[in-house]
């Protein structure tokens, strides 16, 4: 606009503009109008999208680089190498069965001698693609093959440690996102790449899947759900909540009700809003919207790993150019407009090859979505289920009962070389992360990091310490001193000078203090009492045949007798 008034005004240096801020506005007004051609193309919402991806790749990741070694390494609770090769012993040896079954690049290296090392390769290696996609904005199919294949290979040698929804989801999200992206250029804006439509769609349906399984588990498992009653125990008995979930629990039994039946409309109406073929873009962009906002109030309202923030990834593709556009510079906007302006052309032979690429990813997800669907209106219908060991199509679900008390194991340890009574006030505990300990600790924000242990221990409390060895395994590494777990968790009380002598388990019963009672007023979130015995002490040496007969390590500390 500028250089149009100069050359106005080298034409007849005596006539000046006669409205300069009329000429801006009417530059304004036809921007806004070139944007409005945004309307129905993808180039900007693939930017947002892959950048979005990006970050819960790194988020995931670095809890892998933080954490594996300890969970899944060569003296790690459940070593992957142990595993390993008891797929490979049942298979006999390395072979297309047990490569279907368990499919991860570990079976390539020498991870008997190597596995912590290869542990952090898989880590690092996946942390700096995702940074790079992160900071780019862009990603080719080579990119996102890798990421994929690269958290394939540690979430199949998971174990217990990855046997979560959001695991599946993450890599069914991520295969998607390898047909968004062009073969080889990192070009935020490929004109000879557009967004696959047919990607759009895999994602439209895959954010409806999720939404539809978790509100039809609901409806058929806990009748607190039908009867509006579940929130009213949520917020306390989550697996790890947060400070606004203690607020949130004191709200009145009414907004309780309100909060259920809002997840209902949600999860069970909502979805069909992609269905609606009047004003279609209107209903689609709407479903989006009301989807990343309940999305964000999962992750203000409690711990859930990175499963909130990655099903906002999805609902991105609920919105246009148009839609994200204030999110761009003009000059982002105005690479967009001119491929949109364009007229088309006739398709290359690579073109051709890639459309027929899509059509054929198309097939696959409606073939291998027929199970899921049927499963979907099975009255025994299952959650977080994958169909096949590639993880393409899966299924969903979230909070199909509710735990209606908050129990927690708590880890003691005593130096005492006898014991003469339980509660002779020699026992000092070890605090986890995130998970409750003390009463006077405030509930931690960590969302979407997550620590895998505290996790696990949530589940624990249910069942008893013979459905999960690794507690067992957990309690002898105290017991050695072994200080590799002490990255695990918060505070080790002996991680200077001997280990105890006797490590046990308490099952204690937690509850939300209440807002203005005399606890709270002392700082104190909670309040526990004794429920049981969950582990009775025990001695290193009487579990040596037990971490043997699992194939478990456990390192003694120098000063351990």
């Amino acid at each position: 606009m500028a250089a149009e008034l100069r050359r106005r005004k080298r034409e007849d240096p005596q006539k000046e503009p006669a409205n300069e801020s009329s000429d801006v506005s009417t530059d304004v007004i036809d921007s806004a109008r070139d944007v409005e051609q945004l309307k129905g193309s993808y180039w900007l919402t693939r930017i947002v999208f892959l950048r979005f991806l990006a970050f819960i790749y790194v988020v995931a990741f670095l809890v892998a680089w933080h954490q594996n070694k300890e969970l899944l390494g060569a003296n790690g609770l459940f070593p992957a190498d142990t595993f390993l090769n008891r797929v490979k012993s049942h298979y006999d040896g390395v072979n297309w069965d047990s490569i279907g079954l368990v499919p991860t690049l570990l079976w390539l290296t020498d991870y008997e001698t190597n596995l912590d090392l290869m542990l952090d390769v898989l880590a690092l290696a996946g942390l700096a693609l995702a940074a790079v996609v992160l900071f780019l904005g862009a990603a080719n199919m080579i990119v996102m093959t890798s990421l994929w294949i690269l958290y394939h290979s540690i979430v199949n040698i998971g174990q217990r440690w990855y046997s979560f929804g959001w695991e599946s989801q993450l890599l069914e999200t991520g295969f998607l996102a390898i047909f968004l992206c062009p073969l080889v250029s990192l070009k935020p804006i490929q004109e000879k790449s557009p967004t696959s439509r047919i990607v759009i769609w895999g994602y439209q349906w895959l954010i409806c899947r999720i939404m539809l399984g978790a509100g039809l588990i609901k409806i058929r498992g806990d009748p607190c759900w039908r009867e509006l009653t579940c929130m009213d125990y949520h917020y306390e008995t989550q697996p790890v909540p947060n400070p606004f979930s203690y607020y949130l629990h004191q709200s009145p039994s009414p907004i309780h009700r309100l909060e259920t039946l809002g997840n209902h409309f949600i999860e069970l109406v909502a979805p069909f809003f992609l269905l609606i073929p009047y004003r279609r873009r209107f209903w689609v962009t709407a479903f989006g919207a009301i989807q990343i906002f309940f999305q964000v109030v999962l992750i203000i309202s409690g711990n859930l790993s990175f499963l909130n923030w990655l099903t906002i990834a999805p609902c991105i593709f609920c919105f246009d150019d148009y839609a994200v556009s204030p999110l761009f510079t003009m000059k982002t906007k105005q690479k967009a407009l001119e491929i949109n302006q364009k007229p088309k052309q006739r398709l290359s032979l690579t073109q051709h090859i890639r459309r027929g690429v899509n059509w054929t990813i198309g097939l696959l997800i409606a073939y291998l979505s027929i199970r899921v669907v049927q499963n979907l209106v099975s009255d025994n219908q299952v959650m977080n289920t994958s169909f096949d060991s590639l993880r393409i199509v899966n299924t969903y679900g979230a909070f199909g009962s509710i735990t209606k008390v908050r129990n927690e194991v708590v880890f003691q340890g005593t130096r005492n070389e006898t014991i003469s009574r339980d509660n002779d006030g020699l026992w000092e505990e070890f605090e986890f992360k995130c998970k409750p300990g003390r009463t006077n600790r405030r509930p931690c924000f960590i969302s979407p990091y997550h620590y895998r242990l505290d996790w696990l221990m949530w589940f624990a409390a249910f069942q008893n310490y013979k459905y999960n060895p690794w507690i067992v395994h957990l309690a002898a590494k105290f017991l050695a001193g072994d200080h590799s777990v002490d990255t695990l968790i918060e505070r080790n009380p002996f991680s200077e000078g001997d280990p105890p002598r006797f490590v046990r388990a308490m099952l204690y019963h937690y509850e939300y203090t209440r807002i203005g009672s005399p606890e709270a007023a002392a700082g104190h979130w909670w309040k526990r009492e004794i429920k049981a015995l969950y582990l009775p002490p025990v001695q290193l040496e009487q579990l040596t045949e037990i971490i043997k007969a699992h194939g478990w390590k456990t390192e003694k500390s120098k000063s351990s007798p």
